[in-house]
């Protein structure tokens, strides 16, 4: 059956196509646009009239393309940003006055399971022990501990993500040396008194780290994280974007991902391996029988 998902998270709203077969996912078409919805609400956490309409017009052009492939069944969801936005009815409205879809808000624990259940059931081996799953998202963070493919032993939803910690640690391009240094003191805040459980291998998603594997590889460990850290604290967005084939929107949030990525490093205890699936593939995956 071809299903498709769109995501409105805090930094893009995202599509994904897929044909769920067997119990797995054979993925036909993917889209993200950068709609920024966590960026600059205002003091009451609103959402901004333009920042509402232009997710409405991304979701009704996803939709539209989403249909014209073939997907029977597409589900509209919205994270972090949405969750924590006082008029995040208005956004809804709006999505279903442009395209008629309506719009789910899930939990932060629904999208810590979602994360688990996507990287779990993507992999191509089964792990012989728990499972850790870095989810790095714009508007927040899951920290997942369980067993393949969806039993989750322990989690953890931070409230920081890649464009709130960079929009409020890391404006300059590149990122100084004091804002890195603010930046991993506000991460490890976060993170002070969270017992993280340590599990036999670890994956990393979204799109922090998806980018980060252009520049270090598909292996996140003390080294790669560090050297990556050099290099984009070195070099403007620009320049990273044009030498690894990456949009510079994406690399200006790429410190403050690494920065968490790195975090969940540390508390593992495990190096991250990219993982090939996320929310959006635990999602397709839900009701596939295996």
């Amino acid at each position: 059956m071809r299903r498709a998902c769109i995501d409105i998270g805090s930094n893009t709203t995202r599509l994904l196509v897929a044909d769920c077969v067997g119990g797995g996912l054979v993925e036909i078409h993917q889209d993200r646009e950068f709609t920024h919805v966590g960026r600059g609400r205002g003091q009451d956490g609103t959402i901004d009239e333009g920042r509402i309409r232009h997710v409405a017009e991304v979701v009704d052009r996803q939709l539209r393309e989403a249909r014209s492939l073939g997907a029977r069944e597409v589900r509209v969801v919205a994270t972090a940003a949405i969750r924590s936005a006082t008029n995040a009815r208005v956004l809804i409205d709006a999505v279903r006055e442009a395209s008629g879809a309506e719009v789910e808000i899930i939990s932060d624990e629904e999208e810590a399971r979602l994360a688990f259940v996507g990287v779990a059931r993507t992999l191509d081996h089964r792990p012989s022990g728990p499972l850790g799953v870095a989810d790095v998202g714009g508007g927040s963070s899951e920290l997942v501990v369980g067993h393949a493919p969806d039993e989750i032993t322990w989690w953890a939803s931070l409230a920081m993500g890649s464009g709130e910690l960079a929009e409020r640690c890391l404006p300059s391009d590149p990122p100084t040396d004091r804002e890195l240094a603010e930046a991993r003191r506000v991460v490890a805040g976060v993170l002070e008194g969270v017992e993280v459980p340590h599990p036999t291998e670890a994956a990393a998603v979204g799109g922090s780290a998806a980018s980060l594997a252009k520049l270090a590889g598909p292996l996140l460990d003390g080294p790669t994280l560090s050297g990556s850290l050099r290099l984009l604290a070195s070099h403007p967005a620009r320049e990273i974007a044009e030498r690894f084939g990456l949009e510079v929107q994406r690399v200006r949030l790429l410190p403050a991902g690494l920065l968490i990525l790195q975090a969940a490093f540390e508390h593992f205890g495990q190096p991250l391996r990219l993982g090939r699936g996320g929310v959006r593939e635990g999602l397709l995956l839900e009701g596939v029988d295996g």
